[in-house]
């Protein structure tokens, strides 16, 4: 009798909704895969009570934007029977909350690929907010900055909007650097009261954003209508320095979408000339690590919500196995990785700009 009762699940005895709160108090993803690993009972519980995704919830409640979420294989789906929803949800919840704890200890990296738009500028294309993306403050004998245009209201916010160099990107800390204009009598400082945050993306698919052509371009490209914020950070205060300001988010931010904007609030410096009050940037850093190809994002949803693709053939690839093509690949493979081969150009061709312009320093 005693070894009837060693040799029984302890789910039998307690019951699969207990169970499923005790496993509900498991914190990490790894501690859930094992639980899941221990028994076909232990394995159904974890997974019919979608105890996988709960965790990532708790970990980036950014997660709940996401409209749904599809496994992407390299091979064609093939004509066999269909696996449960739980089944292929565990999988894609387990392995996103993995990736994004698991290089939580790595050093994080610049996430930003390029500008999107800025809310105003006052002399396009000189102050443009593409200055913002060079740490020097003089390039070519000449201040690089990006300028707001002027107000009369101190309250008067403004933003600048980058795109990230991944679909879905782990942030952890964004840098910005308020410009001091030596030129200036006094040498003013055109910092922002406070900043905040958001991360996102744009409410259409990727092929349909704008580039920055000119200052209406520039202005309509930054519509908050056309974005869709899935995370919002708190506001923190900027000191009127110069020097480049670390801004630490509560926790690592999911940005789902790859667009980040930094909200300027408020102004504290006028400038003499015109009595009127702006808001000047020297450089903007945005520190994180990049969750693709292993998922990526796509916006097909009609209300523009973002479905989430976790692609685990891409896991064990190098980049270069990933940047061939293969006339076996399946369509949506085929698509997605396209894509993260153009990112990966498009990242390739910021660094050798980067490289010139400090060639061009050093001569």
């Amino acid at each position: 009798m005693a070894e009837e009762c060693c040799s029984a699940d302890l789910l039998e005895w307690i019951g699969p909704d207990v169970s499923a709160c005790v496993f509900d108090r498991l914190d990490h993803p790894a501690d859930l895969v094992r639980a899941a690993a221990v028994s076909r009972t232990w394995r159904r519980c974890v997974v019919e009570s979608g105890l996988s995704k709960s965790l990532c919830l708790r970990l980036c409640p950014e997660v709940a934007t996401v409209a749904a979420a599809a496994e992407v294989t390299r091979s064609p789906p093939s004509t066999a029977a269909s696996e449960s929803v739980s089944e292929r949800d565990y999988r894609i919840y387990s392995n996103l909350a993995g990736a994004y704890v698991s290089d939580s200890a790595r050093p994080s990296a610049g996430c930003i690929s390029h500008c999107i738009g800025a809310s105003s500028t006052d002399d396009f294309p000189i102050e443009t907010m593409e200055n913002t993306l060079d740490e020097e403050e003089i390039i070519n004998f000449r201040p690089s900055y990006w300028s707001s245009g002027g107000a009369d209201d101190p309250e008067a916010p403004e933003s600048l909007t980058y795109r990230l160099n991944s679909d879905i990107c782990v942030v952890d800390e964004i840098r910005v650097r308020p410009y001091q204009a030596f030129f200036q009598d006094d040498d003013p400082i055109y910092s922002s009261k406070t900043v905040r945050f958001r991360m996102g993306h744009y409410k259409l698919p990727r092929e349909s954003e704008s580039f920055i052509i000119d200052d209406d371009e520039n202005k309509m490209v930054n519509a908050e209508e056309k974005y869709m914020w899935t995370y919002t950070s708190p506001e923190f205060p900027m000191l009127q320095k110069n020097e480049l300001q670390s801004f630490k988010l509560p926790r690592p931010a999911l940005c789902i979408g790859g667009v980040l904007m930094i909200e300027l609030l408020g102004r504290v410096q006028k400038q003499e000339a015109d009595d009127m009050y702006y808001i000047c940037v020297c450089h903007v850093q945005v520190l994180g690590r990049s969750l693709s190809p292993l998922f990526m994002v796509d916006i097909s949803d009609p209300e523009g919500h973002s479905i989430l693709k976790y692609l685990p053939g891409a896991k064990d690839l190098s980049i270069d196995d990933l940047l061939q093509d293969d006339t076996n690949d399946s369509l949506e493979w085929h698509h997605l990785v396209a894509r993260y081969r153009q990112m990966n150009r498009r990242a390739a061709v910021m660094m050798q700009v980067a490289s010139q312009t400090m060639i061009m320093k050093m001569m």
